[in-house]
């Protein structure tokens, strides 16, 4: 067992106000994507310059944020929501939903897209690489807020989390399976694969695709949010089902698009041969 290290949610206090952790973790993930976002802008072949990465980073914090929040409490609290609709803006209750914020970014690229004469795919293939260490940013703030805890466990690496919901037993600290999935593999698949050309449609549906996997993996052993439970024989999460139809059209996604090129390459025509005639 390891002793979970506790730290204080609230990085800094000054006063009334207080900066907690979490919210860093969100800048600091933002801060990456606009930085790795202007790095690829400015290769001369990228088609992207730094002020459109610029009006895409900002048009994205709004979009994970409202769609982060809406997702959480129509998902996760839907009748909380009903009992209370302010619940919406009480982002200290509940939180934020990854795939509310992944619906909040299809209206982005949808928009951006549109704004700027590219298509949906052609934005969001660009984005999808510098999305996953802000996901890594954000399951590290979990773990300082010590929530959304493992199932127990007796690995090794098990600890006791602190929230006394957690009970005094050994879990699983989800938070950083996920840390490591969803944010530096994700990462570093994506980064190399889209480090070249790639037929368009494919890096998204890679995103969707590993992401939906791992998140899905890692439901198995990360407790189910108390007011949901299991939805589904006992073992089936709001996670995995949220994370399934992810899996499907990424794949999907990537096949066509890998089928397209194929297509498009056996029906180009060939080269004609020139050369003189012998003469008889």
């Amino acid at each position: 067992m390891i002793v979970f290290p506790v730290i204080d949610p609230v990085a800094v206090q000054i006063g009334p106000l207080s900066v907690r952790w979490y919210g860093l973790m969100y800048l600091l993930g933002f801060t990456a994507a606009w930085l790795l976002g202007r790095h690829r802008a400015a290769r001369p072949e990228s088609g992207w310059t730094p002020a459109l990465v610029d009006d895409l980073i900002t048009y994205c914090v709004l979009g994970v944020v409202v769609g982060g929040r809406v997702g959480y409490v129509l998902f996760y609290d839907f009748m909380g929501l009903v009992h209370d609709p302010l619940l919406l803006f009480k982002v200290w209750q509940g939180g934020m939903s990854f795939h509310g914020g992944a619906l909040g970014m299809c209206a982005v690229f949808w928009y951006f897209g549109k704004k700027t004469g590219r298509t949906f795919l052609a934005v969001s293939d660009f984005t999808s690489p510098l999305a996953p260490l802000g996901l890594f940013a954000g399951r590290i703030g979990n773990f300082i807020n010590a929530e959304l805890w493992g199932k127990p466990t007796d690995l090794p690496w098990g600890m006791v989390f602190p929230d006394p919901r957690a009970g005094s037993l050994p879990r699983h600290p989800s938070q950083l399976y996920e840390a490591g999935l969803e944010g530096l593999a994700l990462f570093a698949i994506l980064w190399l694969y889209s480090s070249r050309p790639r037929p368009t449609g494919t890096v998204t549906g890679l995103f969707l695709v590993c992401y939906g996997l791992f998140r899905f993996t890692v439901e198995f052993v990360r407790t189910p949010d108390a007011q949901l439970g299991y939805l589904l024989f006992g073992w089936v999460t709001m996670g995995q089902i949220l994370s399934l139809p992810m899996i499907l059209v990424g794949a999907a996604l990537y096949l066509t698009a890998r089928k397209n090129v194929f297509a498009a390459a056996r029906t180009r025509p060939g080269k004609k041969k020139s050369g003189r005639k012998n003469k008889a």
